[in-house]
Formats: C-alpha cells, sequence, structure tokens
C-alpha cells in the first residue's frame, strides 16, 4: 500500500485503497455541458438583470430576482468556469467548486422560474435549470470519487464537518417548518405569499425535498468515510457559502426597491454576508487536506476521456 493511501486511511474506510494512477478528471461531456450551462446563466442573468422592465411583480420581488441574477451573473458563473479551467490543470478541489458552483445555479434557476413571474426570459430560465442539472449529473458520472477520496492526505475532520451539516441542517428546517405551520390552519393558507406576487415558495420546496435531506445523507456518509459523502459534502458546503453569499446581494437589491416591504430586509445583508465567511471555514477545513498529485503532468489531464 503507498503511502498516500496510508495517510488517507484515516477517514476514508472502503478497504480497496490501491493508488491508481491517472487523475479523476471529467469527460468532454462534463465541459461541453458547464459551458452551455455558463454562457445560458449569465445570459439569463444579465437579461433579468438589466431588463427590469420585462419582470412583473412587486417591487421588492424584482428586485431580489436582479440580486440573484446578479451573482449568477457576475460571481458564481466567472468562478464555475475558473473552476473548470483549473480542473482541466488537475486541480482535484477545483472539481468540487466547480461542482459546487453548478449547485447553486441549479437552485437558483429553479428560484428564477418558480419565485419569478412568468416573464419573456422563462426559456433561459428552463435552459438554465436543464443544462445546471445535466452538468451536475454528467460531472458526478464521469469523475473517480474514489480517487478524489485517495487525495485526501492530510487530516480531515471528517465527523466535526458532518456535525456542522446537520446542525444547520436542523436549525434551517425548523425555521422553514415554523413559517409553514401557521399557514396550515389559516382560513388561507397562501395568504402569506401576496406580498410575493407568486402562487408557491419553491424556497421551501426544493430546501425541504432535496437539498437539506442531500446534505443529512452525504454528511452520514462522510462520518462513515465513504468518498461520495466527502465530494457531496464539500461541495454542498460551497453551495450553501454561494447562497449565503446570493441572499445577502439580494436582499439589499430587494429592500433598495422597496424599503417598506416585508420581503427583503437591508439587516439581513451584513448577516447572510458573516454566515458566508463563517461557512467558508469548513469549506476551508474540507479542501485544505485535498493535495495536488500532478503537479506537473498537464497533459494527462486533458478533458479528452468520456464521451
Amino acid at each position: 500500500m503507498s503511502t498516500h493511501a496510508t495517510a488517507s486511511v484515516r477517514w476514508y474506510r472502503t478497504p480497496a485503497l490501491k493508488a491508481v494512477d491517472r487523475a479523476p478528471r471529467p469527460g468532454r461531456a462534463s465541459y461541453l455541458l458547464a459551458a452551455c450551462l455558463a454562457g445560458v446563466a449569465v445570459a439569463a442573468g444579465l437579461a433579468t438583470l438589466l431588463a427590469k422592465d420585462q419582470i412583473a411583480g412587486p417591487a421588492a420581488a424584482v428586485g431580489c430576482a436582479r440580486g440573484t441574477a446578479l451573482v449568477v451573473a457576475g460571481v458564481v458563473t466567472p468562478l464555475m468556469i475558473g473552476a473548470m479551467r483549473s480542473a482541466a490543470h488537475g486541480s482535484e478541489r477545483a472539481l468540487i467548486v466547480w461542482l459546487g458552483s453548478a449547485g447553486y445555479l441549479l437552485y437558483n434557476a429553479v428560484v428564477l422560474l418558480f419565485a419569478t413571474p412568468y416573464n419573456r426570459f422563462f426559456l433561459l430560465y428552463v435552459a438554465m435549470l436543464s443544462l445546471a442539472a445535466w452538468s451536475i449529473g454528467a460531472l458526478l458520472a464521469q469523475v473517480d470519487v474514489a480517487e478524489i477520496a485517495r487525495g485526501v492526505t492530510g487530516p480531515l475532520p471528517a465527523r466535526g464537518i458532518a456535525v456542522y451539516a446537520w446542525i444547520v441542517v436542523t436549525l434551517n428546517a425548523l425555521i422553514w417548518l415554523k413559517g409553514i405551520a401557521p399557514t396550515v390552519t389559516a382560513p388561507d393558507p397562501a395568504s402569506f405569499l401576496a406580498e410575493a406576487g407568486v402562487s408557491t415558495q419553491p424556497v421551501y420546496i426544493q430546501d425541504l425535498a432535496l437539498w437539506l435531506p442531500l446534505m443529512a445523507v452525504a454528511a452520514y456518509w462522510l462520518w462513515r468515510g465513504r468518498p461520495w459523502g466527502y465530494l457531496l459534502t464539500s461541495a454542498l458546503l460551497i453551495t450553501w457559502v454561494l447562497e449565503a453569499f446570493g441572499i445577502a446581494v439580494d436582499q439589499w437589491f430587494g429592500s433598495h426597491a422597496d424599503p417598506t416591504s416585508s420581503l427583503a430586509s437591508a439587516a439581513m445583508t451584513p448577516a447572510f454576508l458573516t454566515w458566508a465567511a463563517l461557512g467558508m471555514v469548513p469549506v476551508v477545513l474540507a479542501l485544505r487536506p485535498l493535495g495536488p498529485r500532478y503537479p506537473h503532468d498537464r497533459v494527462a489531464r486533458r478533458p479528452t476521456e468520456g464521451i
């Protein structure tokens, strides 16, 4: 057994630890889909940000949508593109940043579709949702997850990160359920959406049905020392940081569009910026032990394998 594999055994419990002489790089399909996603995300973001007259709904809701669009087009998509370039040069950390960034775009494509009244940019939002989902699927299918896990050569506080994830999942779920519970017995359950100008709450839906359960399971796999737990938990932690930053921005935009609305508050901006900064701590703890193993062999890491 190699020294590299032995260093990883502290948390990685799968018995097959034989070293593999190849980088866990994605194939062409992952790069092609992600490149298309980047183009559509920038187009959707800029259209939503700059053509605000084309978006109906309350001023605060439109402001929040524009704030999200700014983060999509100006922060997260460039971050994903940079991560793709670094991943092509062999960076395994960049693969995780790429996955976490795509997760943010997937999450907010749903928000743009269901929390924004139907508008001229509908097909851009649909394309963004589809490409985000397919690019994530291609990336997960084409990378060697076990090989990424073997790259964890430093001490990884796996159980501490898992506990942190479970605490956030529990608190987030409780906050959403606290908001939902009074509506169940209210004469008009949807009355709390009147000011938002939409018919449902996509954040509640996708958090409670998908993202929070996914993080809970991923953290359990991380606790148990499974490679998928490391990859998914690390990527979702990045998505959380980006989402906290995005909320900080959209709250600022929404509150300035309508200071009297309860949909957005400028006071939430520093709170979520602080949360994003604090969320970087587990991200660093998760990614720091993942060391580069092929610093000079760029040819071996070109995205030429796969479909």
